[in-house]
């Protein structure tokens, strides 16, 4: 892992979005420090504090995020795209909801007792803040508080880079709400860091500073999220991200229709999310009564079904398929161990839900995925940081390798660290 803090090196290095990332993330840097001593009560007045000012300035915030989805609509966003894009009342008023909730959760223990060793000495597990922390997210402004709360709760800064689409509504939040309420409770304003410039180049720079930046969250799907896995692997910084999602539902052949048309309804109430309904997979012996159950509560929500013979990958994800998110592909399988396996296998493994009266059939389903979170008799929209843990999150991991997995709050953004104590005197 490099230990300079030297712009990276490579074709886009000295771009303007290059540079921008890197004043921001020496800006981040020299607030850290006043964020790890500045206390709980400190962080946690400032997360009141903003979602006091979500809710006073609420009128403005709307006005700026109208402003951003215009000129979305008018350079031809996809309608999944300008969902997540636009802000609401309901939606301000959620987000300002979850930053009180975050502000009253009592933080994990900074240290753990772990064992005496033998000569006497005493092993305990320690958090220490990472330092500073870096997201990239694109047409998702809310994500601009939603990683700065966590960020902040766990005592490092933050470095944000989004999109074009929707940098005038991260920079209200950042500017109106954030950076005031941190001031307000005596933290920096400067722990919290919006690149000003919204190019490709700023986010691969971003992963590009291991130094600086060790940790970057990824919001996103697709081809630019794996890039920027890729690079970020290659300079030494931890990404966490998944590039690809897409939930699934499989029907077992002991499946109640009732259940069937409410799994469907409530996986497909919003398209372009990473944990709706993608993929659903039908036991084959029910397939000739469960699907037309299946495809009565799609037609209520206007979406086509894809179905065999395909002409595109199993898994392949609608919510990323600009003009073409209202689909979910529909293939049968034979039983619920295929159906595991055949959605561990077709997709990224983020969620996946067995739809069952039989609790056999339901556990040899659980049993044998091997994917980041699995449901029975749930909707795989559930898988969100908010709706499982009951905290925002800073995204989804679902990394097949030790580490966080699923999705991730301000206790996964720490470090471990081990301190040894001499022997207590008797």
């Amino acid at each position: 892992m490099s230990t300079s803090t030297a712009a990276p090196t490579g074709p886009d290095a000295t771009s303007a979005d290059a540079t921008a990332v890197r004043e921001s993330a020496l800006r981040a840097a020299a607030a850290a420090p006043a964020v790890r001593a500045a206390g709980g009560a400190a962080i946690d007045a400032a997360l009141r504090g903003a979602a006091a000012l979500l809710r006073e300035r609420a009128s403005e915030l709307l006005e700026v995020n109208a402003a951003d989805v215009t000129a979305a609509e008018a350079g031809g966003m996809a309608q999944g795209l300008l969902d997540r894009l636009r802000l609401t009342p309901e939606r301000l008023a959620d987000i300002a909801h979850q930053l009180e909730v975050l502000a009253d959760t009592p933080e994990p223990q900074t240290q753990r007792f772990v064992r005496s060793l033998p000569s006497g000495e005493r092993v305990f597990e320690r958090r220490v803040p990472v330092g500073v922390i870096g997201a990239v997210f694109e047409a998702r402004p809310n994500v601009t508080v939603d990683v700065a709360s966590q960020v902040l709760k766990a005592r490092s800064a933050a470095v944000l880079r989004t999109g074009s689409a929707a940098l005038g509504s991260a920079r209200a939040l950042v500017e109106r709400v954030l950076g005031p309420a941190l001031e307000a409770a005596g933290v920096p304003a400067a722990a919290v860091q919006l690149v000003p410039t919204p190019g490709h180049a700023g986010a691969e720079a971003l992963v590009g500073l291991p130094a600086l930046v060790p940790l970057v969250v990824v919001r996103g799907s697709g081809e630019v999220t794996r890039k920027l896995s890729a690079l970020g692997a290659a300079a030494g910084t931890r990404v966490l991200a998944h590039a690809d999602g897409g939930g699934v539902l499989y029907l077992d052949s002991s499946a109640e229709p009732a259940l069937v048309e409410r799994l469907v309804d409530e996986g497909t109430d919003r398209l372009g999310v990473c944990n709706r309904l993608n993929l659903l997979l039908i036991d084959r012996p029910a397939y000739d009564r469960l699907w037309p159950v299946a495809e009565r509560a799609l037609r209520a929500r206007s979406i086509t079904p894809s179905l065999p013979p395909h002409g595109h990958a199993l898994g392949h994800e609608w919510a990323l398929d600009s003009g073409s998110e209202a689909h979910v592909t529909v293939a049968a399988v034979d039983g619920p161990i295929d159906a595991a396996h055949t959605a561990a296998r077709e997709t990224s493994g983020l969620a996946a839900t067995v739809c069952a009266a039989d609790e056999g059939a339901a556990t040899a389903f659980i049993d044998a995925y091997t994917g980041t979170g699995v449901f029975w008799n749930a909707t795989t929209r559930l898988l969100d940081g908010y709706k499982l843990l009951g905290l925002p999150e800073t995204g989804i991991n679902v990394d097949h390798t030790p580490g966080p997995r699923g999705p991730v709050t301000y206790p996964d953004l720490s470090l471990r660290q081990f301190v040894v104590l001499p022997a207590e005197r008797g």
